[in-house]
């Protein structure tokens, strides 16, 4: 926990430092965003689709079918839309983080930048840092969006939920609140997984096997932080 702290003080200074990297900062959007993006589609379509079905079959004893609809937003909004995705984002981009940096470790490819008087952590670090914080919530955005129309195609067309009662109550009970603090655990997210995924490749020892090793571990502790401080930050917001 120190040694995670001592660089998480050293990414907090050097991301304030001039000069501020453009060119890197949007490689690595393009990275940990653009390239997500089939995944997150994928997994909030079905997750969207799935919620509406067991919602379905739990108000149908009671004869509220209508509110499915708000269930799906309400879930995907506050918790399932950025906890996926920042956990879908961990296995995809947190890994790679942490292999790239690990096998730069190995090659010395680091310690080549420490000679020219290049600072690693500005010029690797802070830039993924940078990018997880600003996609992730972009990302969250999209996931959100496909799993209500997941749910609505499966409670509408399939189920024969009305239509109108299903989009009535998304909007009177889904509040702005409800999606702005479900990005701001995005972006916490998002600073967590690229944060530890970074750090694990960053500090990895023991060669080739110690790349693997950092890379698991990274997914590990990412997913791990993300579900913990999940809890802390709706028991805050909620």
């Amino acid at each position: 926990m120190g040694s995670i702290l001592i660089f998480f003080v050293s990414v907090m200074v050097w991301m304030f430092r001039p000069p501020l990297r453009l060119r890197l900062i949007f490689k690595q959007m393009e990275f940990v965003g653009v390239k997500s993006l089939f995944v997150v589609v994928l997994t909030g379509t079905f997750t969207g689709m799935v919620m509406a079905l067991q919602g379905y079959y739990g108000f149908r004893m009671f004869s509220a079918e209508s509110m499915v609809g708000s269930t799906v937003a309400l879930g995907m909004t506050r918790e399932l839309g950025p906890v996926l995705t920042a956990l879908m984002v961990t296995a995809r981009a947190g890994s790679a983080m942490a292999a790239e940096l690990g096998t730069m470790k190995v090659t010395e490819q680091i310690d080549a930048l420490y000679v020219m008087s290049a600072n690693p952590i500005k010029y690797l670090i802070v830039p993924r840092v940078i990018a997880g914080v600003l996609t992730l919530p972009a990302l969250t955005i999209v996931a959100d969006f496909v799993g209500i129309l997941g749910g609505y195609f499966v409670g509408v067309p399939v189920l024969g939920i009305n239509a109108g009662a299903f989009v009535n109550n998304i909007t009177m009970l889904v509040g702005l609140d409800d999606i702005y603090n479900g990005l701001v655990k995005a972006a916490f997210f998002g600073f967590i997984l690229s944060l530890f995924g970074c750090y694990k490749g960053f500090t990895m020892t023991g060669g080739a096997e110690g790349v693997g090793k950092a890379t698991t571990e990274a997914v590990v502790l990412s997913s791990i932080s993300i579900l913990v401080s999940d809890y802390f930050l709706t028991a805050i917001m909620f």
